[in-house]
């Protein structure tokens, strides 16, 4: 899926008008006043598998893209956070549980909708403290059976959890 660039109207250089054209191989935005380019690259976010025992946390998301539907908590990893911090950060503001160390389980490619390509960085969380309690744009956080789950929002979360269970196992 190409992303959808006629939202990129204004140069960030100079304020001149943005053009869709051809160039370096694809088309991108490019300035007619200074000849700036718009390089649109996929956002880098941070998912966790938490498991306790054969329970798997997930979180119902409260807004879109996937907005009724569980994925596994994460998010986009902020200006000057390293990806570790970025997944710590978005595991506290979503779950309310404080990460210890992660285990890198993989990194998939990921599209929310036509307009965001995401670079999905995915964990496994090897301990924590505090008790899950839905926070930040999470309606509600549950344990689900690794073997029972509901709907998922995202094709990358499945994949990770997938990868997780062949990686450790879990039949």
């Amino acid at each position: 899926m190409k992303p959808e660039l006629s939202g990129f109207k204004f140069c960030t250089a100079c304020g001149g008008n943005l053009k869709i054209v051809f160039h370096e191989g694809c088309s991108r935005p490019v300035c007619g006043s200074c000849g700036h380019v718009v390089y649109v690259n996929p956002i880098p976010a941070a998912c966790q598998i938490v498991l306790n025992g054969k329970k798997i946390l997930l979180v119902l998301r409260a807004v879109d893209p996937g907005k009724g539907l569980w994925c596994l908590p994460g998010g986009f990893i902020e200006w000057g956070e390293s990806p570790h911090e970025g997944a710590k950060r978005e595991l506290f503001e979503e779950t309310g549980l404080t990460a210890g160390e992660l285990s890198h389980i993989g990194i998939y490619d990921g599209r929310a909708d036509s307009s965001r390509h995401i670079l999905l960085i995915a964990y496994r969380v090897l301990g924590w403290s505090g008790e899950p309690v839905a926070g930040d744009d999470a309606e509600q956080v549950e344990w689900f059976d690794i073997h029972d789950l509901p709907p998922i929002a995202f094709s990358s979360h499945k994949q990770a959890i997938r990868d997780l269970r062949m990686n450790e196992g879990i039949q």
